[in-house]
């Protein structure tokens, strides 16, 4: 989120809205905003709290202007990471206009859930529920019951049922009724902007990306990535340079995500390569290191240089 986005200031005729993408981890929140904005912005994985930041996305169509923030999944801190990342799910909801609240299909109600609900009753904000991955959903019916059991806790704007998989009532239900809550104003972003992540970041999230889809899950929940360097090389040749440093907490994790003759840490970045190319539409040249950083999810100091946060971790 911009460090200036409570004075953001319209710049031209339109209607607007900014949504807070809420849930509980794993209910395909990332995968929903990469479907409604056409273009991947957030890393999947199917790994809870794959997503650890606030990411925004911007959809404009016409005279309609979506500003969503992807938030991580809100579950009990462990950790001072733990803590910031709950904290920018209350930040989220306190500072948009409506919350888009994503739930699985077939999944009862959590307690998570229910507290998200009370924040927005709180602060009296219209929320639209997506009941996503019903493409997993064998019996249909049950979907009528979730939906009943969901509105008899919120006067929910809208109820969608939506894949995030394979699209689903994205395009012809849920995006309509999310322009229905667009205000006049004027837009806040250029027609052309998709997201406020500097392209650093992005590198650095395909990289986390591919950790978390050919590692044990212990290992990547406990790695993070920092990009020292990418810039385009001055001779003309188009190619991207791009050096960055994976961290991990433990000696033997650090072994294991170079692999045998570095076979592994050569997967991570061959798979993370091709993205940064297609997305960025230039050739990468991309050199990773792997570093020790023992109980880094504890240390505010790393957690700032990581750019986790740029405040405190006081809750």
């Amino acid at each position: 989120m911009p460090q200036d986005w409570n004075t953001l200031e319209p710049n031209r005729e339109g209607r607007s809205v900014f949504l807070a993408i809420v849930g509980r981890p794993n209910v395909g929140k990332s995968s929903l905003l990469n479907r409604m904005l056409g273009q991947k912005v957030a890393i999947v994985s199917s790994k809870p709290q794959t997503t650890r930041t606030r990411i925004m996305g911007v959809l404009t169509e016409g005279e309609d202007q979506l500003v969503f923030l992807d938030t991580p999944g809100l579950n009990k801190p462990h950790s001072r990471l733990d803590e910031y990342m709950a904290r920018s799910v209350t930040e989220s909801v306190a500072g948009v206009d409506v919350c888009l609240l994503v739930t699985e299909a077939g999944a009862p109600v959590s307690h998570a859930d229910r507290d998200l609900l009370e924040r927005c009753r709180a602060q009296q904000l219209p929320a639209v529920l997506a009941i996503n991955k019903i493409d997993t959903l064998k019996d249909k019916s049950a979907l009528m019951a979730q939906i009943a059991e969901w509105n008899a806790l919120y006067p929910f704007e809208a109820v969608v049922p939506v894949s995030a998989q394979d699209g689903s009532g994205i395009q012809s239900d849920l995006i309509p009724e999310l322009k229905k809550l667009c205000q006049p104003g004027g837009h806040f972003f250029d027609a052309d902007t998709l997201t406020d992540q500097p392209e650093r970041v992005l590198a650095g999230e395909m990289i986390r990306e591919k950790l978390l889809r050919l590692l044990d899950k212990e290992i990547p929940h406990g790695a993070a990535v920092a990009v020292e360097r990418m810039r385009e090389r001055d001779d003309g040749s188009g190619i991207t340079d791009v050096d960055a440093t994976i961290f991990c907490e433990k000696e033997n994790h650090k072994a294991i995500i170079i692999g045998k003759g570095g076979s592994m840490l050569k997967k991570i970045g061959s798979y993370a390569r091709a993205d940064m190319e297609r997305f960025f539409d230039c050739k990468i040249n991309l050199k990773l290191w792997v570093k020790v950083k023992e109980d880094w999810r504890n240390r505010e100091a790393v957690l700032r240089s990581l750019g986790y946060d740029k405040t405190d971790f006081n809750l």
